[in-house]
C-alpha cells in the first residue's frame, strides 16, 4: 500500500502527522511526502488544506479524512486500518 502526504515546509500539523505515520509498526505502507510548494497544481489544490493524506490506487488517488492532530499513534493506526480495509 502506498500513502501520499501533501505538506509544506514549516507546517507543524504536517510534521506531526508525518512523525506519527513513521512511528506506526503494524500497518505497513510506503509513505511518499509531497511538498506542495514544488508544483503549482499541488499548491493550488492544497494550499489551505495541508496536511492532506491520500492513498495511491491504480485508478488514481483517494483522500483519507484528516485525523485530529491530538490523535495518538495507536489510534491513528486503528483509524487507518478501518478506513483502508
Amino acid at each position: 500500500m502506498q500513502l501520499i502526504l501533501y505538506s509544506k515546509p514549516g507546517c507543524h500539523l504536517c510534521e506531526g502527522l508525518q512523525s506519527k505515520l513513521q512511528q506506526m509498526e503494524t500497518l505497513k505502507f510506503d509513505l511518499e511526502i509531497r511538498d506542495i510548494t514544488t508544483r503549482d497544481e499541488w499548491f493550488q489544490a492544497y494550499q489551505y488544506e495541508v496536511p492532506v493524506l491520500r492513498q495511491k490506487l491504480p485508478e488514481g488517488e483517494k483522500t483519507i479524512p484528516r485525523p485530529s492532530p491530538r490523535v495518538s499513534v495507536a489510534k491513528l493506526e486503528q483509524i487507518l486500518q478501518k478506513y483502508l480495509s
